[in-house]
């Protein structure tokens, strides 16, 4: 069992939850003394919404497993994309993209999946469409990052935004040396990752498959992975 924290990102959210409660209780209590049912009512609200505000803000400590060949799943969730695609914002080659679908009750801490420098980094403002959307990952609010590892091979992955997700938080900027299994970011709410392998990647998920960031096996780079970079 993995032990757990409070995110940092989650203090101002808890404590206007706690606030919200305490005004909502004390508004029940002063107004409707004798309306016990509605108390209680209240009181079992207030309950599930600070236990669910706190589940969300969860923060798992992690033994990560590094390797140089292998990549990391960078969030917690279900995979909900895996096929041969055509990036077109850096790489402008084929790649494997593997997208992960995180519901509000998944952890939404994002992991790098690999080792390496960060060559691009870039925020893209956009719209909010649901995150499992085909055409979220070129028109939502996301963040695209390319890691390079010893080898010379990139991986590109992105931060995206759902219908409910209205914050991305990112903790790199380019140039950065980063450790496989650690923080670059938090997304708030129901959100995505996508990750774009090299050709000949060994994906080790599959569709629909519940994943852990930071502790999953996504994938497998291939070995000497010759890559093209803008």
């Amino acid at each position: 069992m993995r032990k757990m924290t409070i995110h940092k990102e989650g203090y101002t959210s808890i404590a206007l939850c706690i606030l919200f409660i305490l005004v909502l209780n004390s508004v029940i209590q002063f107004y409707f003394p004798q309306a016990y049912i509605i108390k209680w009512l209240v009181y079992i609200l207030s309950l599930v919404l600070l236990v669910t505000i706190l589940q969300f803000f969860r923060s798992p400590f992690l033994e990560v497993k590094k390797d140089e060949t292998q990549v990391l799943c960078p969030a917690d969730g279900k995979v909900v994309v895996i096929e041969e695609t055509v990036e077109t914002e850096f790489l402008k080659d084929k790649r494997i993209q593997v997208s992960v679908f995180m519901s509000p009750i998944n952890v939404h801490i994002n992991r790098n999946p690999i080792s390496g420098v960060i060559k691009y980094f870039k925020y893209h403002p956009g719209k909010y469409l649901v995150a499992w959307h085909p055409k979220s990952s070129t028109l939502n609010e996301r963040t695209t990052v390319v890691t390079e590892n010893s080898d010379g091979v990139p991986v590109l992955f992105r931060q995206i935004a759902g219908a409910l997700a209205r914050r991305i938080v990112w903790y790199v900027k380019e140039g950065d040396v980063v450790e496989q299994g650690t923080e670059f970011g938090f997304i708030k709410f129901g959100s995505r990752v996508d990750v774009f392998l090299p050709l000949g990647s060994t994906i080790n998920v599959e569709l629909g498959e519940v994943v852990k960031g930071g502790v999953t096996l996504l994938a497998k780079l291939p070995a000497k992975a010759k890559t093209k970079k803008a």
